[in-house]
């Protein structure tokens, strides 16, 4: 069954699956697929080519789906995926893709989008992230599972953001940000590890520790990136989550890496 109510608007050709809820004043555009048990609660609107997962509850005023801001965009077939058992607040915007970037915008599973949150196309969001209030994505952005964007950060488009990094409020980010990396400032720099988020999900002592040295050498003074990189990758080979970190800086990025302040490396 589905709760749909007679002010709201379901085009011709939506597909709803069980248990949907459709509050007041919604619009639901032709191509919307919905998930089991999605809440839409009031004033949503989700149009274009977009999909959204069971148990996904959108709040007033979010516009989902709609065109792109990208003035490149003419009109070609692109789409909107967002996962499961994700909650998306008020006033939240999420854009399709464009053909300069795969024609998809993605997003995971169990996500939170505080409100005023903007996801721009070509995002590729992974599972558990977190964007606070007014938090903003440029196009083409990546974003790792697990990772927090602090309220009133802006983060440049092609921007990498990697597994559990957090990213402090009112930051602007312009450059790649490493996995289990903590960020802040106007334009943002390394401030060091996300130990409290790496706490809370599990990493054991001598992980966490493993980390902190191998933060430590990836950003000393002495020798190059690239040199620092490959001692990492020796002296850790087989600890996973600094493998994660050696991995993300060598993959093809248009960015740099944030890189911490003189003090902050040691």
């Amino acid at each position: 069954m589905t709760n749909i109510h007679s002010t709201a608007i379901i085009e011709d050709g939506a597909q709803l699956g069980a248990d949907v809820t459709v509050g007041p004043y919604c619009i639901v555009g032709s191509q919307v697929k919905l998930g089991d048990g999605v809440i839409l609660e009031s004033h949503v609107v989700v149009g274009g080519d977009t999909s959204i997962g069971d148990n996904t509850r959108i709040f007033p005023f979010a516009s989902i789906g709609l065109q792109p801001q990208d003035l490149k965009f003419k009109g070609e077939a692109s789409r909107l995926e967002i996962g499961a058992n994700n909650v998306i607040r008020e006033h939240v915007t999420m854009n399709p893709g464009t053909e300069g970037g795969g024609l998809l915008t993605k997003v995971g599973d169990n996500c939170l989008f505080m409100v005023g949150a903007h996801v721009a196309h070509d995002c590729q969001i992974e599972d558990n992230v977190i964007l606070v209030n007014n938090a903003t994505l440029a196009g083409h952005v990546e974003v790792g599972e697990f990772a927090i964007v602090g309220g009133l950060s802006a983060i440049h488009q092609f921007v990498r953001i990697g597994k559990h990094a957090m990213l402090g409020g009112m930051s602007g980010v312009e450059n790649d940000v490493i996995p289990y990396g903590t960020v802040t400032g106007n334009r943002a720099h390394l401030s060091g590890l996300n130990l409290i988020g790496l706490k809370r999900r599990g990493f054991d002592r001598e992980t966490i520790h493993s980390i902190r040295n191998a933060y430590r050498l990836l950003f000393a003074q002495e020798g190059t990136m690239e040199e620092r990189v490959k001692d990492v990758a020796e002296m850790f080979d087989g600890v996973e989550p600094v493998m994660d970190i050696v991995t993300f800086i060598g993959e093809n990025s248009s960015r740099s890496v944030c890189q911490p302040k003189m003090d902050d490396a040691g």
